[in-house]
């Protein structure tokens, strides 16, 4: 190894232990949370789709409901429909102007008088609201729902529990 080889091998080991270490670039971020009330849900009256009487003959496919705003839809030529009839109502209460999804699964309504026989209740609910104010008084909802009868429906008195959930 001659003079010059070692004086070149000295200059880079010189130069690779006098480097500097590249800077540390500062880096920032915002942080946020967004703290919401808890959710209230609160019953305030049952779905009633009031007396139905059953024509006679042979049919099937009747469908009788009460839609979210109260209407009763009964014009099927097969039923007569009667009594006070109304949606389920609920109140939900949080957070100033979040929106509330709303979750209603259809019900299965049991017949008292013969629990082998059932009408499946189809609902009909919002998929959400926006909440108006935070906590009280909240914001109230309507379901509606429909069912389907025909002309071998067994006559009494079908009842069903709602299940109804909310959330963020």
């Amino acid at each position: 190894m001659g003079p010059y080889r070692l004086a070149s091998s000295i200059g880079l080991a010189c130069a690779l232990i006098g480097a500097a270490p590249a800077a540390a670039a500062p880096g920032t971020a915002q942080v946020s949370a967004n703290v919401v009330k808890p959710l209230v849900l609160t019953w305030l009256q049952d779905l009633d789709l009031g007396t139905i009487v059953l024509g006679p003959g042979s049919w099937s496919g009747a469908t009788v409901g009460v839609s979210q705003a109260g209407a009763l839809s009964c014009t099927n030529a097969n039923v007569t429909c009667s009594g006070a009839t109304k949606p389920a109502q609920y109140n939900v209460s949080g957070s100033n102007r979040q929106v509330v999804h709303i979750t209603a699964p259809n019900v299965t309504l049991v017949n008292q008088g013969d629990a082998t026989q059932t009408l499946t209740l189809v609902i009909s609910a919002p998929a959400s609201v926006t909440l108006t104010n935070s906590g009280p008084p909240g914001s109230d909802f309507s379901i509606g729902g429909s069912i389907t009868l025909n002309s071998t429906t067994a006559g009494g008195t079908y009842v069903g529990t709602m299940n109804v959930t909310v959330d963020y």
